[in-house]
């Protein structure tokens, strides 16, 4: 890459432009490097000071010539995407298509296709200038990668990007994501980011075990444990009392490494869902980032999770009563609807991240259609928003091909290496489906169709006293998915049609309601 023009002496004065000089003694450094001179050291550290004096000087942030500085500095560096990501986050040049296609070029010379293909992707979603000029370069990019990928006899890889699928929890996906919504990030209510470790005397990741500090301070605010609430792979949730008050229960989210892409997303359900849908999503009130943790602070609720539903039943031998089924099935058809009609998806759909809310009061048929009364606050929470997919942040022709790996909710598309974008969400629910009806985890199989094809459908037949044909319609509709259009038209023709089944008798809705009071007593009191 050409970086200084020899003629730059005629553009401005050292004085008016104090980038000159530096041009000027960087050029020469590098016709020594690159006459064996020197080893380059010196131009490196060159680079460093130039780069340390001018990052900070708003003159330079939309400057070509400081953007070539840049990269001669990251095509020399070990840790270039170290480099890169101090490049968006200074934000140099980046509504300008040489930024994305540069460091594409750079990503596809060491045979990092996918990560180069997603620079282009965000450029392009960024609208970078001249637009034109990047549709045509990734244009050209696809035909390589193509060629390339059908040369050494890899038609699938080629079909991969000609498609242009990405998954979304790939790490320096979701690195590349988080610098991304950075300046929106710091501005939203509640966010706190240190530059230090946590300051506090406890292990965070290791607060159950001490016998010693059950109080923790974070952000000026005392928190006392109480217990964990859940535990994943890389995080801890602890119930906790506000400065020891009983009455002011919040949910911990301890993780390690600090991850505050969870906090962006529960900020967007808050920008997105209507209010009186919102409590449906959970709510998280503040997180606090510092270089080794990240706490994310939310509203607790006490009535355990679906999971704890089904097990009830499956410890006794028996399963769930289907208009209970019906009933929460109708919760995750609407909250699914609402999802994906604004752009978000959950990526995580399971039974133990579905919190269970029980109504002030008797269900009744007044206010089932519309949510309203004893409806607005009951059925399920959805919590757990570490896999959530916030679909604005993609082009909208964006297809994924990440595996979530969770055993028994690899969605149809992830088990035959096809592209998804709803399913990863409404496979979970046809999976919780199953669980209620049967006690067990689905297994599939493909059954032949009227029309002489094959499509999809549990290995587990219906009881024959259910209202089969309902449960027939919803997993074969959400099995069988030709396509990864928007799903909500499908979601809701589906909820509605339970809706009107369970309003059609008026000894279904007390059922119900016996049904929900007697599992309120067991699960609370246990």
């Amino acid at each position: 890459m050409a970086i200084v023009n020899g003629d730059t002496a005629g553009e401005s004065n050292s004085a008016a432009d104090p980038l000159l000089p530096w041009l000027m003694e960087i050029r020469n450094s590098a016709e020594d490097v690159y006459s064996g001179k020197n080893s380059g050291e010196d131009l490196d550290k060159l680079l460093h000071d130039c780069i340390s004096t001018c990052k900070e000087d708003a003159r330079y942030r939309n400057d070509l010539r400081f953007l070539k500085i840049w990269f001669l500095y990251l095509e020399g560096s070990e840790d270039f995407e170290r480099v890169y990501r101090e490049i968006e986050e200074n934000e140099i040049c980046i509504g300008h298509s040489l930024l994305y296609e540069w460091f594409a070029i750079f990503l596809e010379v060491k045979g990092l296709w996918r990560r180069a293909h997603f620079v282009y992707q965000t450029g392009l979603s960024r609208k970078a200038e001249p637009f034109e000029r990047l549709k045509e370069a990734h244009s050209l990019f696809l035909q390589r990668i193509s060629k390339r990928t059908k040369i050494d006899g890899d038609d699938a890889q080629a079909a991969h990007f000609e498609t242009g699928f990405v998954n979304p929890w790939e790490t320096s996906i979701l690195k590349d994501l988080i610098l991304k919504i950075k300046p929106q990030l710091v501005k939203y209510d509640g966010y706190h980011a240190s530059n230090k470790v946590f300051p506090g005397k406890a292990n965070l990741t290791t607060l159950l075990k001490s016998s010693k500090i059950k109080i923790i301070d974070i952000g000026g605010r005392k928190y006392q444990i109480k217990g964990c609430a859940g535990q994943g792979g890389f995080a801890q949730v602890f119930k906790a009392y506000i400065d020891g008050n009983p009455d002011e229960v919040v949910a911990l989210k301890v993780q390690k490494p600090p991850f505050p892409w969870e906090f962006h997303m529960y900020r967007q359900l808050d920008c997105r869902i209507p209010e009186n849908q919102r409590s449906s999503f959970g709510l998280a009130q503040r997180m606090h980032v510092y270089l080794d943790y990240s706490v994310l602070v939310c509203n607790y609720l006490s009535h355990g999770t679906l999971q704890d539903v089904i097990n009830s039943y499956r410890v006794v031998g028996k399963s769930m009563e289907e208009v209970l089924c019906m009933y929460y099935t109708i919760e995750m058809l609407y909250m699914l609807e609402t999802l994906h009609s604004v752009g978000i998806i959950h990526g995580d759909f399971k039974p133990d991240n579905l919190l269970v809310r029980y109504p002030p009061q008797n269900l009744t048929e007044t206010g089932f259609h519309e949510k309203t009364g004893p409806w607005s606050n009951k059925g399920l929470c959805l919590v757990d928003w570490g896999r959530g997919i916030d679909l604005s942040l993609f082009p909208s022709t964006t297809e994924f091909n990440g595996d979530c790996r969770t055993s028994g909710f690899r969605c149809m598309e992830m088990k035959e290496d096809k592209p998804w974008k709803f399913q990863v969400d409404t496979y979970g629910l046809c999976v919780i489906v199953h669980m209620m009806l049967h006690n067990d985890y689905m297994k599939t199989e493909k059954k032949q169709s009227l029309d002489g094809g094959h499509i999809n459908l549990p290995i587990t037949s219906f009881k024959r006293y259910w209202n089969v044909d309902l449960w027939k319609e919803l997993f074969t509709k959400l099995l069988n998915r030709e396509t990864c259009e928007d799903d909500t038209e499908t979601l809701r023709n589906l909820r509605k049609s339970m809706e009107e089944y369970v309003c059609s008798d008026p000894k279904l809705m007390n059922k119900l309601n016996e049904l929900l009071a007697k599992q309120r007593i067991s699960l609370c009191s246990s």
